[in-house]
């Protein structure tokens, strides 16, 4: 049989066409086995951001909470000092009018103590005003003078200014000068009004004059 017919009996397939048909299912065999590292790696990646993307809102959600914290720490803070404040206020105001109303009671005792005491010089002057008689006049005169620097002493009020007292212009108001040898330097040598003090508080400077 010739060697052509040979080659083309049925049943007999070219050894070129078999070689072929591996190759290529070995390339597609190594085709896929590269797509699905490739999937798997694709996959390995989403999980690894997955668990990053975990971490960093747990991460978040912590910070989120502690900064929760201190702001309602300092709300509750502000509102306690905010308190503190109008208790504050409400106690200096309630101290500030009951201090006034103290100044004024205080005030007002006082006054009416100091006019207790004139009272009865008030009384001694309207007598003296009825009385007709000189002599008994005189005499009234001088029980309401007496009875005036009572009053004084009372109220705790001391007159100063006599003659031979050295000038003093913390207390007196010297409205004549004369030179004389037979006094001292700023030495009082008449006294026009006396002056009146009570403690350190000067109530009137004594009217006087000085000589040298």
């Amino acid at each position: 049989m010739p060697e052509n017919e040979k080659e083309n009996q049925p049943g007999t397939a070219p050894a070129d066409d078999t070689n072929k048909e591996e190759t290529t299912e070995s390339e597609i065999d190594k085709d896929t086995e590269s797509v699905m590292d490739e999937i798997d790696e694709g996959k390995g990646n989403d999980k690894k951001q997955t668990k990053q993307l975990k971490e960093e809102n747990k991460k978040l959600t912590r910070e989120n909470t502690e900064i929760k914290g201190k702001l309602d720490k300092a709300e509750k803070d502000l509102n306690e000092t905010t308190d503190k404040y109008m208790r504050v206020c409400a106690e200096y105001d309630n101290f500030r009018k009951r201090s006034q109303k103290e100044r004024d009671g205080i005030y007002a005792d006082a006054y009416s103590d100091a006019l207790k005491e004139v009272l009865p010089v008030i009384d001694n002057l309207e007598r003296a005003a009825r009385c007709s008689e000189a002599e008994k006049l005189s005499e009234g005169l001088g029980l309401i003078f007496k009875s005036t620097k009572d009053m004084l002493s009372k109220l705790g009020v001391e007159e100063f200014g006599a003659v031979g007292d050295k000038f003093d212009p913390q207390l007196h108001n010297a409205v004549m000068h004369v030179e004389d040898d037979e006094h001292g330097e700023d030495e009082i040598v008449d006294v026009f009004q006396k002056g009146y003090k009570k403690g350190d508080k000067i109530i009137r400077h004594a009217m006087v004059k000085v000589a040298n």
